[in-house]
Order: structure tokens, then C-alpha cells, then sequence
């Protein structure tokens, strides 16, 4: 089959476009038959991989960042649930500048590694996320994380920074963000409990590593059928500014070991907010101001390009 490459060429800091005779050289030299297309707008990976599925291209490749990542498997599950068939497989030419999920799942982070592992065909079945908000409601899928609360709100805030980039930009973000002490009033259920309270944040993960540097789910697994859930209340920004070296820790020593914060395994999580709350999915703010979520795990669902 005729393997279908959607470039975004704004990924990586707006590089991918002039890496894409890398992205090409890598693929040919794996011996994939292939078509390239590249976005040319937000959203437009959703569409084009709806488009690509439904024609009978597989696999289905992303080759850009993790938002580029997270619009092409939302139209894979969206050409799934249209067709009735199985989802295309799925794989990846990173370009981005974290490759959080190409990490996360121990994936070649060079061009002709990843096209090997794409050529060689073998594939694992990943879960995904799901989350449904919003009057009327709206539902978008996720393969890395998701959040409401501070972690939201950091994004809002880095979207407004326009002089700094990559990791600088994010940590003034996240300290500015700190900076104005958000807490929000929530009621939270899951499968064999609930929660009513203050909260700062409440981050859904289908795996452990988001933004390069954080680990926000530390003990998230893509392949256990389960989403990972951290919520927590530090009352002052003084007790946040102490917890956040600890979200970079994957091990002992992680922010989830401090009493206040509290990590959970659960196949589904119900959230209700008294003040409104952003949203967002793999980096991507869904919406700003929401109330409602409901959060469900897609066991096994999507065939990902994987090493044997």
C-alpha cells in the first residue's frame, strides 16, 4: 500500500518545511512507497488524514510536532468511527521541538530511524484519551495528555509571549501563570471515587512526559487500558513555586509523592467546576472558559508504528 506523509511545515519552530527533502531522503532510502501533502493551516492535519484514510492510504504518517501528531490521530479516530473499520496505522517523522510521544513510546528521534521503523511495518495497539466538554458538547481525542487548571492556564499565558522561545518561554509562562495563585473549585468522580474541593490543577495522562520537561503523570502507561490522573490544592504560590521542580522528576522524588497531590489510575474521571476553567488537549487549548469534562480511555485502539 501507498504509505501518506502529512507535513506540517510549521513544526520544530517553523523548520519542518526545510527539513522536508530530509524527511523525504529518509523515506525513499527505507524503500516506503508514499504521497506527501503538507497543512497549510491549523486543523488541516484532522482533515487530511480523514481524506487519506477513507481513500485507502496506509499507513498514515505525521511528520511534525506533537500538535501535529495530535491532528492527524484525532482524524484517524474520526475516519474510524465514519468507515466502522479498524483505524489506519499510524506513524512518525519527528520534527517537532520536544517530541514528547515520540519519547514517551521510545521512538526513533532521526529521520532514517523512524522511516526504518515505519518500512519495517510491525505495529502496537496504543490507548487514547478522550474528552468530552462544553454546551453543547465537543470531544477531542488525545494520545499524550490533557488538563484543566494552572496547566491551561500556562498555555494561555505562553501563547501571549512572542519575543521568547522553547524552554525559556514556557518557564516564564508557567511563572507567571503561578504568579496569580488560580484555584478553582471542583467536584471530581472516578471509578472507585470522588473528590470535592479546592483544586489548583487536574492533569489527565495517557503518558508521563508533556512540554519537554514535565513529568505530570508520572506512572502513566499507554498500554496499561487506563488514564492517569493527578489533582491537587496548594493554597499559596509559595507552595506551588516548591512542587514545580519535583513535575520534572520521573522518579522518586516526583511532585506526586508530596501529601497534597494525589495520582490516580481510572478507565474514566468526571469533572465539575463552580469557576470556569481552560482546557486543553496535547498543548492545544480546546476552550478557556469550561465547566463540564468528562474524560473516557480508548483501550488499545490505535496501531502505532512501533519497534519489535
Amino acid at each position: 500500500m501507498t504509505a501518506k506523509i502529512i507535513l506540517n511545515p510549521y513544526a520544530g519552530r517553523w523548520l519542518a518545511l526545510k527539513r522536508k527533502p530530509e524527511v523525504e531522503a529518509a523515506l525513499s532510502a527505507a524503500g516506503l512507497d508514499y504521497e506527501l501533502v503538507a497543512t497549510d493551516q491549523p486543523g488541516h492535519g484532522t482533515d487530511l488524514a480523514i481524506q487519506a484514510s477513507l481513500a485507502g492510504f496506509s499507513p498514515i504518517i505525521s511528520a511534525g510536532g506533537d500538535g501535529s501528531i495530535s491532528e492527524v490521530v484525532n482524524g484517524l479516530v474520526q475516519a474510524a468511527q465514519q468507515s466502522g473499520n479498524p483505524p489506519t496505522p499510524f506513524g512518525i517523522m519527528p520534527l517537532g521541538t520536544a517530541n514528547d510521544f515520540v519519547i514517551n513510546l521510545g521512538l526513533p528521534k532521526d529521520l532514517p530511524g523512524a522511516a526504518r521503523v515505519i518500512a519495517a511495518g510491525a505495529t502496537r495497539l496504543l490507548d487514547l484519551g478522550q474528552v468530552t466538554y462544553g454546551n453543547p458538547p465537543r470531544t477531542r481525542f488525545f494520545d499524550n495528555n490533557s488538563a484543566m487548571g494552572l496547566e491551561p492556564s500556562v498555555t494561555l499565558v505562553q501563547q501571549r509571549i512572542t519575543r521568547l522561545r522553547g524552554v525559556l518561554r514556557y518557564l516564564l509562562a508557567t511563572f507567571i501563570a503561578i504568579a496569580r495563585n488560580p484555584q478553582w473549585q471542583i467536584r471530581v468522580e472516578w471509578d472507585d471515587g470522588s473528590y470535592e474541593g479546592k483544586a489548583t490543577l487536574v492533569t489527565v495522562g495517557n503518558n508521563p512526559l508533556t512540554g519537554g520537561l514535565f513529568y505530570m503523570t508520572p506512572h502513566a502507561n499507554p498500554f496499561d487500558g487506563l488514564l492517569t490522573f493527578v489533582y491537587g490544592y496548594l493554597p499559596s504560590r509559595a507552595s506551588i513555586f516548591a512542587v514545580l521542580p519535583r513535575t520534572m522528576r520521573a522518579g522518586a522524588g516526583s511532585y506526586v509523592e508530596h501529601p497534597a497531590i494525589h495520582e490516580i489510575h481510572s478507565t474514566w474521571l468526571r469533572i465539575h467546576t463552580i469557576n470556569p476553567t481552560p482546557l486543553h488537549a496535547d498543548g492545544e487549548i480546546q476552550s478557556e472558559a469550561v465547566q463540564d469534562m468528562e474524560y473516557r480511555i480508548l483501550p488499545g485502539y490505535l496501531p502505532v508504528l512501533h519497534p519489535e
